[in-house]
């Protein structure tokens, strides 16, 4: 309720580009997180494949890795309202495309593959840009309390989405496609209804410096290098949620719906880690919390990959979600507090693109040791990995590991 109470978060809402720009957010995500569901469902339904299953991720990937620092420069340089926009239409268009094939029937796994791969282009230039516009759609001094409530909206639409995503598969396949083809028109229409107080302006034009400036800028900090490298070799290797649809089908039994709730237990973790670090921030040793916190990830992982009861299989991963969450509030504030505002946008391509090599090469880590060894196994040493990971980190960045406080 104190959140709710907060007149810095009164004022946001009072503010009509942040209130677009919240609905934009919400809508996209629940979209995607509806995806999530429908493509594992429908590819593991149509080969009964662990490794193909991987492969989506991977299709996610790799336009993602070959933009990310055109993207990051487009974010910079152009409007970003416009380039979101572009992007969530591509999205709608590629959802209606699998409604389309879904339902007439003839929709292959290679189509379904090249759709995804067109879905992570357009995110691969969407969420740099939208991470980019956000300090401009607040009223100032927000920015901080605008991030938060942004990342609760989108911890909301991670949990429903899932939810309805399987529920709306077990009612007719095509269905979860038409609604994320509306919602991302809303999305994009949300977005062109945002009037910018403060504006980007055109920066340098592309060059090879420029282009690659946000690596650059990151890899001469060490703390945040760490920070980000972390998340990227720990759920890389903890990836068991590419799985979920082998557990939820042959191993737990649990439908599609089933699967839907199994996908929402780590964003329910998230949300309510959320909730407790916006009213009691991490004042002390945060740096040392943060790998403590993949360690918990990792420990979670490999009791997710035991159970047999679907129950434990839910705490686990609500576990997963919340000592996730406790990482990536450390590590977007370090990258928010030491990154100018001319740079905002390609040090966060830099960012999402090791997020994202974290999420999809983790699937794919997951897919593939799954198609060798059986899900229980890969599930497990994915979990162990972590742990391993956050260990050797530890004596690897000790910058990191001795950071005190977030100012």
């Amino acid at each position: 309720m104190r959140a709710v109470t907060d007149p810095g978060v009164r004022a946001l809402f009072r503010h009509p580009p942040f209130v677009c720009y919240f609905v934009a957010v919400g809508f996209s995500s629940l979209a995607f997180n509806m995806g999530e569901v429908a493509v594992g469902w429908q590819v593991y339904a149509l080969t009964h494949s662990a490794f193909d299953l991987g492969l989506v991720g991977l299709c996610q990937f790799v336009p993602m890795a070959l933009l990310t620092f055109a993207a990051g420069h487009a974010a910079d340089r152009y409007e970003r309202k416009q380039l979101l926009q572009l992007c969530q239409g591509t999205e709608a268009a590629v959802a209606a495309y699998l409604a389309w094939g879904t339902f007439g029937g003839w929709l292959t796994v290679g189509q379904i593959f090249a759709a995804v791969a067109l879905l992570g282009a357009a995110r691969a230039f969407g969420s740099p840009a939208g991470s980019a516009m956000l300090p401009a759609v607040v009223p100032e001094g927000l920015v901080q309390k605008g991030s938060a409530v942004s990342v609760g909206m989108f911890q909301l639409a991670s949990i429903s989405g899932p939810a309805v995503g399987g529920l709306a598969y077990a009612a007719a396949p095509a269905l979860p496609y038409a609604m994320m083809a509306a919602l991302w028109m809303i999305a994009t229409l949300a977005n062109g209804a945002i009037r910018l107080d403060r504006p980007v302006e055109a920066k340098e034009p592309p060059s090879w410096a420029t282009l690659f400036a946000g690596f650059g800028f990151v890899w001469r900090s060490p703390a945040m290098l760490g920070a980000i490298s972390l998340d990227l070799f720990a759920v890389l290797l903890g990836g068991a949620t590419a799985l979920l649809p082998i557990y939820a089908r042959d191993i737990l039994h649990a439908g599609p719906f089933g699967l839907g709730i199994l996908r929402a237990a780590p964003a329910v973790g998230a949300l309510v880690t959320t909730v407790l670090l916006a009213r009691r921030s991490l004042s002390r040793r945060v740096g040392l919390r943060m790998f403590q916190a993949v360690i918990v990830f990792g420990l979670a992982t490999v009791v997710f990959g035991l159970s047999r009861w679907f129950a434990l299989s839910l705490f686990a991963l609500f576990m997963m979600g919340a000592a996730d969450t406790v990482s990536v509030v450390i590590r977007l504030s370090l990258v928010q507090l030491a990154t100018p505002d001319a740079m905002r946008g390609r040090v966060s391509a830099v960012n999402f693109l090791f997020i994202n090599a974290s999420n999809n090469l983790g699937e794919f880590e997951s897919g593939f040791t799954a198609a060798l060894l059986g899900a229980v196994p890969a599930a497990v040493l994915g979990g162990v990995g972590s742990v391993i990971v956050a260990l050797l980190w530890m004596k690897l960045f000790p910058t990191l590991r001795d950071v005190e406080r977030l100012e």
